[in-house]
Order: C-alpha cells, then structure tokens, then sequence
C-alpha cells in the first residue's frame, strides 16, 4: 500500500490529495462489507488495512460517516450501523 502525508506540499510516493480521496473511497466498499458481517470494525483494524497511513485512516472515517455509520470516539474506537 502506498502512503500519502498530509503534512508536506506534495505527498508521498508522488500521490496527490485527489488520488488519497480516490483511494479511501475505494476501500470503503470492504469496510462496509466488514461492518454488515461482524456488525462492527475496530479503529485499529482500519488503521492496519489503511497500512498506518494517517490521511487514507482519516479520509475513510469521514466518509464512512457520510455513509451513515457511527464512527465511535475516543472511548468507543469502533465504526458501526446507526441504530434506529
């Protein structure tokens, strides 16, 4: 998995920011897979599919959260269906 930073002008591997947004977006669909098999999926196991990479970790969770999943916090590091 390539990584991308956020905090250099150009990211790393020669990514841009559209491509990291592309490339968060994509693994989605498995995430969300994994969440409607398991009913959940822990912070840290996105951050290890995500291969530590701090921008795709965030940019996943926020679009996760668009989809309409529960992102957790600090107390609850899980990603989960709303309940109705």
């Amino acid at each position: 998995m390539e990584s991308c930073d956020r905090r250099a002008r150009s990211y790393k591997n020669g990514k841009t920011f559209d491509q990291c947004k592309e490339m968060a977006e994509s693994m989605n669909p498995e995430f969300k897979m994994q969440i409607d098999q398991k009913g959940k999926i822990l912070w840290t196991e996105i951050l290890d599919q995500v291969n530590h990479d701090e921008l795709l970790y965030k940019l996943t969770l926020k679009y996760l959260r668009r989809d309409g999943y529960d992102i957790g916090n600090h107390k609850i590091p899980e990603v989960k269906k709303f309940k109705l």
